[in-house]
């Protein structure tokens, strides 16, 4: 069983520190993470390393789609939509069938001929390139029309005057934290180090100017580390332009941030089969079907204040709300809502910092030198995350890449190999623990077929059988397994980016703390100091958050969050 632990995170690290690497990536976001198990696979000698948490940043605050991006055939982008739907079709059927899960979406539309014409022909050739992209098999249903009854049907809360008819068509979602921890895992089983919470200092640089590794800080310890690496790529998303700062030159590549923001509403309170897509005069609004709630977003607004932990606002819920409200017959309230996160986008700017430096320019990602050693990628969404793993090590490896050729292509993450026999076994293994087939259904689209592993736990100690009393629809065994397997380090990796309540909970997981921190306490072998100090952190967090979507501005909301400290760094 390939882990992630403290005990791993130090032969990582020291591991790192005592040879010179073949690649190291910092970033441990969805392609820093991609980036580590392409560069694995291939043989190379690899470590990543995160200075926050696996997907603190970007890829733990998505709007956990796998999507082809439907609104870009609207700018014939037909390359990036087919490369995405191709990526699709491989998550869906190979790479990770259990985390990624088709899903349909209704199309609304207000007028019953010109609309429906236009945006069959959209959706039709949406379905033709992903039938292409998977070798012409249908991975995902392909679009239905639907009456203004048949769209009623499926969606029995839609305003009556919302729609004449629908369209149907199918996309994906995934839980995009879980997807990056799967990535570094497996990423782990062949043979990376990996280390979170390591904060890149500064670039070493060999005597001819080449990169030669980093400079860090361990996080967990305040140790000052040196990793040596033959060649650095940088992943670090809304960071990038500070991260290759540190390297000085000319080269690398100039990112924006834009905030994207969801609200979560409980699954009852929206009665409906499918999930809605609608364009605003912004961008587009999801209204997302998942087991226990609705994800509802976002929206793309410019983003001046820090990066580390982005808020939305009061105003920022108010757009979402009113954009679902008007097609919502029973419109939602702010008393809905029981959750809300707020992620930043990084926004590849077109031109390069230095044109006279290599770069290979891929659709919607960019690949660029920053140095000689030193290679920054950026642009793209998570669907397309493998492929920009892929181009980024074929950049930093140049002609060797031609020995070394990427293999991800078809190659299943942990929890994949085996699933159908393992998701066969579900009514067995669900009476023999008593579990019914809810909790079967949510067991399987976290752990495929590693499934086994966290029931094994329950067979060593039964109490991690037990729901948990203020998150029934959570074990306790799940709490036990992100800190024994899924590099949880602290109270508020749990409840951020394994056992979402932070997110998914009214009170962000304020309720839970007291047991998640014992079980937590048990695996990480925390005293009761540090057992005190990770629930007051994550409660201040808590409060912080609270208060900082209650205000009207970006800045004070920023404000707001930044009054708590992290546990670390």
């Amino acid at each position: 069983m390939t882990v992630l632990t403290p005990a791993q995170r130090a032969a990582s690290l020291e591991a790192m520190t005592s040879q010179t690497l073949d690649v190291l990536v910092i970033g441990g976001g969805v392609t820093g993470a991609g980036i580590a198990l392409d560069a694995a696979a291939r043989g190379l000698s690899t470590g990543v390393i995160e200075a926050q948490d696996w997907a603190a940043g970007t890829s733990s605050r998505s709007s956990r789609l796998v999507h082809g991006g439907l609104r870009y055939l609207y700018n014939l982008d037909f390359k990036l939509v087919a490369e995405a739907l191709k990526e699709r079709g491989r998550l869906l059927t190979l790479i990770a069938p259990h985390l990624v899960e088709a899903q349909p979406f209704l199309w609304p539309l207000k007028t019953p001929v010109i609309e429906r014409a236009y945006s069959a022909v959209g959706v039709g050739l949406y379905d033709a390139l992903a039938v292409a992209g998977a070798g012409f098999k249908k991975t995902v249903p392909v679009q239905k029309h639907l009456s203004k009854k048949g769209a009623m049907r499926r969606f029995p809360d839609i305003k009556p005057s919302a729609l004449t008819g629908a369209i149907e068509f199918y996309d994906a979602r995934v839980d995009d934290a879980r997807l990056v921890i799967t990535l570094i895992r497996t990423a782990a089983q062949y043979g990376a180090e990996a280390a979170s919470r390591v904060r890149v200092t500064s670039i070493l640089k060999d005597d001819g100017g080449r990169a030669a590794g980093v400079e860090a800080m361990d996080l967990e310890t305040g140790e000052a580390l040196t990793i040596r690496a033959k060649r650095i790529i940088n992943a670090t998303g809304v960071w990038t332009e500070q991260t290759q700062d540190m390297a000085g030159g000319t080269g690398g590549l100039k990112v924006l941030a834009s905030k994207g923001i969801h609200i979560v509403v409980p699954r009852e309170r929206i009665k409906a089969t499918s999930g809605m897509f609608l364009r605003t005069e912004k961008s587009v609004l999801f209204i997302i079907p998942w087991q226990y709630y609705w994800v509802i977003g976002t929206t793309d607004t410019a983003w001046h204040e820090q990066l580390v932990h982005p808020v939305p606002t009061s105003a920022d819920i108010d757009y979402v709300l009113e954009h679902a409200n008007e097609v919502l017959d029973e419109p939602l309230t702010r008393d809905d809502i029981i959750g809300t996160y707020a992620g930043l986008r990084p926004l590849l700017q077109p031109k390069v910092l230095d044109e006279t430096k290599s770069t290979k320019v891929s659709r919607e990602h960019t690949v660029t030198e920053v140095i000689p050693g030193m290679v920054a990628i950026a642009g793209g969404k998570l669907t397309t995350y493998r492929v920009m793993a892929e181009d980024a090590v074929d950049f930093a490896l140049g002609a060797e890449s031609k020995q070394r050729p990427s293999v991800t292509f078809d190659l299943p993450l942990l929890g994949a190999p085996g699933l159908d026999a393992v998701r066969n076994q579900a009514s067995r293994l669900g009476a023999k623990y008593g579990f019914d087939a809810d909790r079967m259904k949510h067991l399987l689209s976290r752990y495929g077929s590693e499934l086994g592993e966290l029931l094994a736990s329950i067979d060593e100690d039964p109490s991690l059988g037990e729901p948990l009393a203020a998150a029934p629809r959570f074990l306790k065994a799940e709490v036990h397994r992100a800190c024994a397997v899924e590099g949880a380090l602290h109270l508020e990796d749990i409840l951020v980016a394994r056992v979402r309540l932070n997110s998914e909970a009214r009170d962000r997981g304020a309720s839970a703390v007291d047991e998640v921190a014992e079980i937590a306490a048990a695996a990480l072998g925390w005293d009761a100091e540090r057992t005190a100090k990770e629930k007051e952190n994550y409660l201040a967090r808590v409060a912080a958050e609270v208060a900082a979507e209650e205000q009207a501005t970006d800045a004070a909301a920023s404000a707001a969050r930044m009054k708590v400290a992290d546990i670390v760094g």
